[in-house]
């Protein structure tokens, strides 16, 4: 399974959770007890733990991203891996606002008894997995009531920007990466659909959502570092062995990373004039099914 960092969660997840329409049909007002898998730095889980008069459980087999969301490690360009290897009690900053109880475990084999939950929840787990139906399964053998999956669509990403390369460049490094990568990241409402009709999970209905994440004036830091990453390819040096691993070749990379360091140049003069402005749009579907 692939590896994400704390910034990587925090950055793509930013302002999903604005409007929470989008967990209506989880009925979180009815909940006593609530299960985040997957959960990493813990962003769906506090909003769970928000909206539910219940407990709130995050699990994850990622321990470092644990330790962020149960507040023991501050997020921070890498400081919370640091933090755990080191043994370290300096949290290098600011807590989460909110820490919540987490539990270190596999999607695929949860260190939880039968129907100890009435809702088991996970996002953008299940196009990270290999076989999304047994570990919706695993769901539902520790799920009394719901169980629900918020995945996306990425073949469906749009992105517009004021510089005129970086819709095309983005959509051809999404192709490859697409033609690469070992999982279904296109999962969406369908593919997840089906994976629970898989499961065994019934009534399973499914609402399609958009996540919209915007860069303009004035910048954040984390614009600022991604358009650096743009201008040195750095971005696209991480995903090489994804995008290699399709149909791209070694030169057609070469050539599509030479193209994005250019768009990415350009983004970093917008910036620095105060007119880039760029927004990516992607979908995601809510899925409930009954146990």
């Amino acid at each position: 399974m692939r590896q994400f960092s704390a910034d990587y969660l925090r950055d793509t997840r930013r302002g999903m959770w604005d409007d929470r329409s989008a967990l209506a049909d989880l009925d979180l007002d009815s909940r006593e007890r609530v299960l985040d898998v997957g959960c990493g730095t813990g962003e769906l889980s506090r909003v769970l733990a928000e909206e539910t008069p219940g407990e709130v459980v995050g699990c994850d087999a990622d321990r470092d991203l644990l330790a962020v969301a149960a507040g023991r490690a501050a997020p921070g360009r890498d400081r919370e891996r640091t933090h755990e290897r080191s043994g370290s009690d300096d949290q290098g900053g600011d807590e989460p606002e909110h820490s919540l109880p987490v539990v270190a475990g596999d999607a695929l084999a949860l260190p939880f008894r039968d129907d100890a939950f009435d809702l088991v929840v996970c996002q953008a787990l299940l196009i990270n997995l290999p076989d999304p139906a047994a570990a919706l399964a695993e769901f539902r053998r520790v799920s009394s009531d719901l169980v629900a999956a918020v995945e996306p669509d990425n073949a469906a990403v749009s992105v517009e920007s004021t510089v005129d390369s970086e819709s095309e460049l983005a959509a051809r490094a999404r192709r490859a990466y697409l033609a690469g990568v070992e999982t279904d990241v296109t999962l969406g409402g369908e593919g997840t659909r089906e994976a629970f009709r898989e499961a065994g999970l019934s009534e399973a209905s499914t609402r399609r959502h958009v996540h919209a994440r915007t860069v303009e004036p004035p910048y954040a830091d984390r614009d600022l570092r991604s358009a650096r990453r743009k201008a040195s390819g750095e971005g696209l040096a991480d995903d090489r062995a994804t995008l290699l691993a399709g149909d791209l070749s070694a030169e057609a990379y070469d050539d599509l990373r030479t193209d994005w360091r250019e768009m990415g140049r350009a983004v970093v003069e917008q910036m620095a004039a105060g007119e880039y402005r760029r927004a990516e749009v992607v979908p995601f579907y809510v899925t409930v099914g009954s146990v």
